[in-house]
């Protein structure tokens, strides 16, 4: 009778951390989405956006330094702005990365906190209860042949 019902709470334990696995990472993906969706507009535009000198606006530059740094090249925009923005653009892909690595983290530690930490206390509570069980549980009443007498 204690064999079919061996290991029963190892079972519901796990069903149940599976079961709430799901909507922890419902919620790290709508994050990652989100916040991703964010930073890539936010360094689109810094690598979009071009700053101009009189002189170089002047010159005709804002026609034709347009569109990401690349494109802008292929455009015929001059070196001069091409290299006077590039630090800029540059400091935007680091933030765009930094952003990224930021994220990772903080998701990192909302998964042990959501999922592992939960987990591990329900699998400790377990244990525990079983333990508590088995020592509560009463042995079975021996009958000796003295009894019978």
């Amino acid at each position: 009778m204690v064999s079919k019902h061996k290991n029963r709470w190892l079972r519901r334990w796990l069903v149940v951390i599976v079961f709430w696995a799901v909507p922890v990472a419902i919620v790290a993906v709508n994050e990652i989405r989100e916040e991703m969706a964010y930073n890539a507009v936010d360094l689109d535009r810094a690598l979009t956006t071009w700053n101009f000198t009189d002189a170089q606006r002047a010159a005709g530059a804002p026609a034709r330094c347009h569109g990401k740094p690349g494109d802008a090249q292929a455009a015929g925009c001059p070196a001069d702005v091409l290299a006077a923005n590039a630090p800029r653009q540059q400091d935007a892909r680091n933030e765009y990365s930094v952003r990224r690595s930021t994220l990772m983290a903080y998701l990192w530690h909302a998964f042990v906190g959501y999922w592992v930490v939960p987990a591990a206390a329900l699998f400790l509570l377990g244990m525990l209860i079983g333990m508590v069980r088995r020592a509560l549980r009463r042995a079975p009443p021996v009958k000796s042949p003295a009894n019978h007498g």
